[in-house]
């Protein structure tokens, strides 16, 4: 008991010492902000969500303050159109929940109040403070990683547990001024990343800031700052302490957003993309034409989005793995007396299964992902009725995309990915004819009759 509480004690000392390099960091003497009235900033509420609206005058007429805070007031700066809208607030999650009916309580790490308007929520946190008592609920692991954060404090603390300077501009709803400790402001208009405090403590604090650190800049077009790009080398490796499930929900921000391909770019120069994609790293490293296939991928990814069109990270998740699939299943089919399809179903069960440990991958992309890979070998058979009736399979359009992908980069034979492309244009009388299910004469063939076994006469 008494070596817990001296660890508890030391936690506590340190995350001290951190709190106060972040003030003497950013703005030594002082914390208070700098208020940028509403004339002298292009902020305004016919940018914000209604919802968002709703919550911070609720907050407001009820004696709490209120504002917007983070990537939501930073897009609006730059003249972006943000879908999240989030308001941080001095009352409790208890207190917001009294406010809003349409409210619940989530989170264990971070105690959050999400308010629902539909199928929007606004995300509605209380400021923070660090921990100053050895019993605040807050507690961290060896390596320095928060695991749990609830305690409360005033917005002049509240912005130093915020990671970028960029995510640190509140919007006062009471003024419509912003209010800005860490100038934010200046490094929005220079367009770079950059952290608040010792990048090194406040990465081991918390390693996934290194992805979001990737996926800012690749969605803003910022440079990430010098300071943070030293300290990611050294604490990459701590992504591997992080919940593979929450790796999993900043994949989706990487990869869906529109700008995987850049995005895979910083997270390969920066030593991060082989820390949720190990055995990817590996093969992309020895093989070129793979590479181009992810690239190819991610390419089409971004096209999608940028269409408005739907995307699965299924897909994606299929491409990272094929080749580890692939290999794998070659070696089972030297083993085991299987079909190529059977072979790759059961590679990829197992490599997803090593992949969990990294990202944790619901059900609902893994299965849909090994059926498409599981259905690539079905594509060099052109001919008869069950090659025809593929174009029916549930599954027919992702796999059909995977198999297109590869042939644009040289991995499969352009002729085969025609011969796909075509027929699923085709009228029935041309789709059987590309099938050869018509005789030489041009006249259908016709099914054989099957002939009636005659019944024994009862006597």
């Amino acid at each position: 008991m008494l070596k817990a509480k001296r660890l508890d004690l030391a936690v506590f000392l340190d995350q001290a010492v951190i709190i106060r390099s972040m003030k003497d960091s950013k703005d030594p003497g002082s914390v208070a902000p700098k208020i940028i009235p509403r004339a002298a900033h292009n902020v305004s509420r016919k940018d914000i969500s209604k919802s968002a609206l709703k919550v911070l005058y609720r907050l407001h007429e009820a004696g709490y303050q209120s504002f917007l805070v983070g990537g939501c007031v930073r897009d609006t700066m730059l003249g972006l159109h943000p879908k999240d809208f989030d308001v941080a607030t001095n009352a409790t999650p208890d207190e917001v929940r009294a406010l809003f009916g349409n409210c619940r309580l989530i989170g264990r790490r971070f105690r959050l109040a999400h308010v629902r308007f539909g199928r929007e929520i606004i995300e509605t946190a209380t400021f923070r403070a660090a921990a100053n008592h050895v019993d605040d609920d807050s507690a961290h692991d060896h390596e320095g990683r928060i695991i749990r954060d609830n305690v409360y404090g005033t917005i002049d603390e509240d912005v130093w547990r915020r990671d970028f300077t960029c995510n640190a501009l509140y919007y006062n709803i009471a003024d419509f001024s912003i209010w800005d400790y860490v100038d934010g402001v200046k490094d929005v208009k220079r367009k770079r990343i950059v952290m608040i405090g010792d990048p090194q403590k406040r990465l081991r604090e918390d390693p996934v800031r290194m992805l979001r650190a990737v996926r800012f800049a690749a969605k803003l077009g910022f440079t990430i700052d010098d300071t943070v790009v030293k300290a990611m080398r050294p604490n990459a490796a701590l992504l591997s302490n992080v919940p593979a499930a929450r790796i999993f929900d900043e994949f989706l921000k990487l990869f869906q957003s529109g700008f995987a391909e850049r995005t895979f770019e910083l997270l390969w120069e920066h030593h991060l993309f082989g820390e949720m994609f190990p055995a990817t790293e590996e093969e992309l490293l020895k093989d070129r034409k793979f590479a181009a296939f992810v690239r190819a991928a991610l390419r089409s990814t971004d096209r999608r989005v940028a269409a408005g069109k739907s995307v699965t990270p299924m897909f994606l998740i299929g491409v990272f793995l094929w080749l580890p699939i692939k290999k794998l299943a070659e070696v089972l089919r030297a083993k085991e007396k299987m079909t190529e399809s059977q072979s790759l179903g059961l590679a990829a069960y197992e490599i997803v299964a090593r992949q969990q440990g990294r990202i944790s991958m619901p059900r609902r992309f893994t299965v849909p992902m090994r059926e498409m890979l599981a259905l690539q070998p079905r594509f060099t058979t052109v001919r008869g009725k069950r090659a025809m009736n593929f174009l029916e399979h549930r599954r027919f359009r992702a796999a059909y995309d995977f198999m297109a992908l590869q042939a644009e980069v040289g991995l499969l034979d352009n002729e085969l990915a025609k011969f796909w492309t075509d027929v699923q244009t085709q009228s029935p009388d041309e789709r059987a004819q590309s099938f050869e299910l018509q005789s030489h004469s041009g006249e259908k063939r016709q099914p054989r009759r099957r002939r009636r076994r005659k019944r024994p006469q009862v006597s």
